[in-house]
């Protein structure tokens, strides 16, 4: 009858990210979703400073490009 269409694999890969220096926020982001260039970032949800780190997360491309 119904069968599911093969699942493609995932592509993952280690990802430049902005994650919240908060103790009890775990808001992050892509660094290419962000503008460029910009040395210091704030959580939008706390208002916290972001550090950098990194993630092995999906691969997402951004046309954008800010």
């Amino acid at each position: 009858m119904f069968q599911r269409k093969p699942t493609e694999e995932i592509q993952k890969e280690q990802t430049d990210v902005w994650e919240c220096s908060a103790d009890g926020c775990n808001v992050w982001m892509r660094d290419n979703f962000s503008v460029k260039g910009q040395v210091e970032q704030q959580c939008p949800i706390c208002g916290s400073d972001m550090v950098r780190g990194s993630r092995n997360i999906e691969v997402v491309p951004n046309p954008q490009n800010f």
